[in-house]
Formats: C-alpha cells, structure tokens, sequence
C-alpha cells in the first residue's frame, strides 16, 4: 500500500479540513492507500477523518490523524514526519496542500500578508518535502505533489500577494525535480482553478471586484473533480496537472523550460503554442477592459459623492 501523506486545508487559516486537501485524501484512499492527515485544527482533523474512513476499500487501510502548523518551522514538521512514518511506514506520496489566499489591491493589502503567503504557500510546502525526501532517496521511489493555482501561472489583479507564493511553487518543482529525476522521484504541481471549498467562500467575502470579474471567466469546480484530477497525474508521475480546458490552455501556454513527461505532450506543446497565445491576448485584452471599466466606475461614483 501507499502511504500518502496529505495536508488538508486549515478551516482557520485555508478554509478548513475540507476543501482541495480533504478529497485527495479521499481519492488516495479509495485506491488502498494508509494516509496521515496533517493540519492545524483537531476538531476538523477528526470530522475529516471520519469522511475519509467511509472511502475505505478493505479493513487494514488506517488514516492517521496530526495536529500541527507546516507553515511554523521545520523542526516541529520533521518531528511530526517522523512520528508519522513510525506508525505506518515511510511515506510513498506527500501532497502539500496547506494554503490560503488574501486577495486586495497592492498598496490594500497588509504588508504582514504577503509574509505570511510566502510562509503558509511555499514554506508550509518546503518544510514537509524536506522531511520526507532524504527517505525517498534511500528507497528510491516517492511521488510529490505541489498543490499551486491557476494564479500561480498567470499574475491577476488582486493577487499580488497570493500570485508570487504560488509561482513559488512552480520554481521549486522544476529544481527539484531535476535533482530528483535519477532517484525516480516524480513531481507534480498541481493548477486548480477556482474551487467551491470554504476557503474561496471566505475569500469572495473580500475579494475586490476586479479580480472577482476577472475571475469568473473561468468558472468554479468542485474539490471532488479536481481530486480526480490531480491524483491521477500524481500517480502517473506527470510534472504538471491541469483542471479543464482553460487550466490546459494556461499550463501548456506557460510551460517554458518545465520538464515534459512524455513525447506526446511536448508535441502538443509545440503544435499549440501559437493558437493559445493569440487565445490568451484576447483574454488579456478583456481582463485589461474590466480593470479599466471598474476605474471608470468608481471615479464617476466618487465624482457622485462629492457633487452630493
């Protein structure tokens, strides 16, 4: 069996043990996987549990349950792999889910918040590859998975915060996995785009018009099909994982030097570069007019105000 070692979101700062993070633990369980859960709040790890514990195939499967903060320093994350591998064997697939999202304009946004993206985004996906790598190496196998976004290929208005962490991601897959390719070690990067999680419920509450607009080209998915998705490029060792025809799109548009799985999608790559490009300035050249269009409408309104 695999033993997947999953990060659900955190209700209190990612939009709970629910989400993204909880139906890929799902998903691995339903193909007889042991799995730890890692998150930050107890009460939810439990409910998650007992959701993930009904996908069970057969009576030896075991979900393991640990209360910690990825994002807060290595050694406490280490000690918690540590345990984790005692109770149910070294780890054959981590997937670094722990995330959230602080949308606002550039000068809006906390200048705390864009440290704490970098630390819960990338870091609180840092920490836990490190721990588990050197295991990997030894037994040369393993899989990783990097949850990022489809904001982590494409900067949008209101995520200027939240794009850079993201794009972090992406930076530290392909380094990785050069290194880790003669160890037969894949990795994956993952680009859901926006998904009805608690999470983005929380996040829509603020995020500014603009960036909601822009948004909503896209359309929301459900956790369930984006689990799917992920976990099965996971398991077939694919670099990168991308959610519907506009993740394709974006994926295969963005996909400069990132290594390629096969010779097939290098080809599909090359054949479609050019049309998806003169796609996305179409699309660059709408999002442009909705930024302009919000201008326009504020400052008539502040205009309104002061007239009144």
């Amino acid at each position: 069996f695999m033993h997947p070692f999953i990060e659900p979101l955190d209700k209190k700062v990612t939009g709970g043990s629910s989400g993204i993070g909880k139906c890929i633990a799902m998903e691995c369980y339903k193909h007889g996987a042991f799995i730890t859960l890692v998150a930050r709040d107890e009460h939810k790890l439990v409910q998650a549990k007992k959701e993930v514990e009904k996908c069970a195939i057969n009576d030896k499967q075991v979900v393991l349950c640990i209360s910690v903060d990825v994002s807060k320093g290595y050694n406490q994350v280490e000690s918690v792999i540590k345990q984790a591998q005692e109770k149910l064997g070294p780890v054959d697939m981590l997937v670094n889910c722990a995330g959230m999202s602080i949308s606002g304009t550039f000068e809006e946004v906390g200048v705390d918040s864009f440290k704490k993206l970098m630390e819960v985004n990338y870091l609180g996906s840092v920490y836990p590859t490190r721990a588990v790598i050197t295991t990997m190496k030894e037994r040369r196998m393993g899989r990783i998975m990097f949850v990022s976004s489809q904001a982590g290929l494409i900067g949008l208005f209101g995520y200027t915060a939240y794009s850079p962490s993201k794009f972090a991601l992406r930076g530290l897959a392909e380094a990785l996995q050069m290194e880790m390719k003669p160890y037969n070690i894949y990795v994956t990067v993952a680009y859901p785009p926006d998904t009805d999680t608690p999470g983005f419920a929380e996040e829509n509450k603020t995020k500014p018009l603009e960036t909601r607009l822009i948004s909503e080209t896209s359309g929301v998915c459900q956790p369930e099909q984006v689990a799917k998705v992920v976990v099965k490029d996971a398991l077939q060792g694919n670099f990168t994982s991308a959610v519907g025809p506009d993740g394709y799109m974006l994926s295969a548009l963005t996909c400069g030097m990132s290594p390629v799985t096969s010779i097939t999608e290098g080809l599909q790559q090359i054949v479609t570069m050019g049309l998806f490009r003169t796609i996305a300035l179409f699309y660059l050249g709408s999002f442009d007019s909705i930024v302009r269009h919000c201008m326009i409408q504020r400052e008539q309104s502040k205009a309104a105000d002061k007239r009144e």
